[in-house]
């Protein structure tokens, strides 16, 4: 009996109480996780969700590679396929090479512009909200 008796008391010795975190610490540990994955969120929403599509007609003004570190491919034109006196401006960037290779070749000439429009611009996507995914030239009759 006095065996058992030793046995479970050294078995009691062996198991150390379990530490408790503090709560502080705990709720510092949640709140910058929920602050981490909300400021992700805030990133995507605002650079990478797209806002709008759309299409845009009118006459290409001009296009132009600019910009300090990045180089981006920067366009503008007249919200409308005949000569007036105060037409609107339409602004956009270029990000694909190829779609800015065929606007260079539009230049002066009516075109259609498929757009994503984003909440925020990022350096690399170009100065303006509005991207150019697809350009099509519209014949004068």
């Amino acid at each position: 009996m006095e065996g058992d008796t030793f046995k479970h008391e050294e078995q009691q010795a062996d198991i150390k109480p379990v530490k408790k975190k503090s709560g502080f610490k705990r709720f510092v540990r949640n709140f910058f996780i929920l602050l981490i994955l909300v400021a992700i969120f805030c990133f995507y929403w605002f650079f990478y969700n797209s806002f709008s599509q759309g299409e845009r007609t009118g006459i290409l003004i001009k296009i132009t590679h600019k910009g300090n570190v990045f180089k981006t491919d920067e366009g503008e034109m007249w919200l409308s396929c005949r000569q007036m006196t105060n037409p609107e401006k339409f602004y956009f960037s270029v990000v694909e090479d190829s779609i800015s290779t065929v606007l260079k070749n539009l230049q002066d000439e009516c075109v259609q512009l498929s757009y994503t429009q984003y909440r925020a611009t990022l350096p690399w996507r170009g100065d303006s909200k509005y991207i150019i995914t697809g350009v099509t030239p519209i014949k004068k009759d």
